[in-house]
């Protein structure tokens, strides 16, 4: 890998975290070949994550050391665990929230708010992760109003349309996108990655079954910048291409998707094989080059992390 393609890599919003939580993870479940592969790929991101490269190459050093025969396996057979665990710290969220705004009256006049008057991406995703577990007759006007303002990030968009779907919205809603205001229909925004249509669940399926192969590694990675990506454009005229329920439009994403990572990861730039891995010919080629332009300038843009 050049040392151009390594100062390009960055980290996608969220993924800081979550990935800090999955190599820990794997340390304690003694998978070592997949914290080694994860450790690898953290060293190469800039930004946030340069202030742990000390910590990670010390690690990676020790883990080398101790453990030179472990290799990285398919990490996507943990997947299921990891939604269990989610699915576990939401209910005890939902209990937390829904008892304080019992005992409180306030509680979520103060949430809108802090909403309403705060700039920190941060900070307006903790309180939407909180009001997604309550129900009072101020949320949905306020969060009409609030998304037809102006533009926000838009893993926050994203969640304030499922807040409003879990109130019983429905109805066109309001939001900007790269400065242009759209319109998407309440009631359909998805709840969770499943509920997704079935062509952007294909993509992921399509690029998994060629990665067993080829790079195991590269379906963990995959699922998180997907589902990113799809939520990032939700509503935008993109988002109906990776929605397409047919073949070639999986086949496509799976394709660019493959091809970015490949760029990501390991620095290679041709897509010669990956064009014909995944049949990318004829019609397909002009959409494939457009999809996986939009995916890089997904990726090349540093975006704040939030939760």
């Amino acid at each position: 890998m050049t040392d151009g393609t390594k100062d390009n890599l960055v980290l996608f919003p969220k993924t800081l975290d979550y990935y800090q939580i999955q190599l820990t993870k794997m340390l304690e479940t003694e998978r070592y070949g997949d914290a080694k592969a994860l450790l690898t790929f953290l060293l190469q991101c800039r930004g946030e994550a340069e202030r742990h490269h000390t910590e990670w190459q010390a690690l990676l050093g020790w883990l080398d050391a101790a453990f030179p025969d472990a290799l990285g396996g398919d990490v996507t057979d943990d997947w299921q665990q990891e939604e269990e665990e989610e699915q576990a710290e939401e209910d005890w969220v939902r209990r937390r929230v829904t008892h304080r705004s019992q005992e409180d009256t306030g509680y979520i006049p103060r949430l809108l708010d802090s909403l309403q008057n705060g700039e920190d991406p941060e900070k307006q995703l903790v309180a939407l992760g909180q009001l997604l577990h309550l129900e009072h007759p101020d949320i949905e006007p306020l969060l009409r109003q609030w998304l037809a303002a102006k533009e926000y990030l838009p893993p926050v968009q994203f969640r304030a349309l499922q807040v409003l779907r879990k109130q019983g919205a429905a109805g066109p809603v309001s939001l900007w996108r790269d400065g242009e205001s759209l319109t998407v229909e309440a009631s359909d925004t998805p709840m969770s990655f499943a509920d997704f249509p079935q062509g952007v669940l294909q993509v992921l399926e399509r690029l998994k079954s060629m990665a067993e192969v080829s790079d195991p590694t590269l379906s963990y990675f995959a699922e998180e910048m997907w589902k990113e990506c799809v939520q990032a454009a939700y509503g935008t005229s993109m988002y109906n291409g990776m929605a397409e329920n047919s073949d070639g439009s999986s086949d496509l994403w799976a394709a660019a998707l493959h091809q970015l990572l490949l760029e990501k990861l390991h620095g290679k730039q041709g897509d010669e094989w990956v064009r014909e891995q995944y049949g990318i010919t004829g019609d397909l080629r002009f959409r494939y080059e457009q999809a996986l332009r939009w995916l890089r300038q997904y990726a090349a843009e540093p975006r704040p992390t939030v939760q």
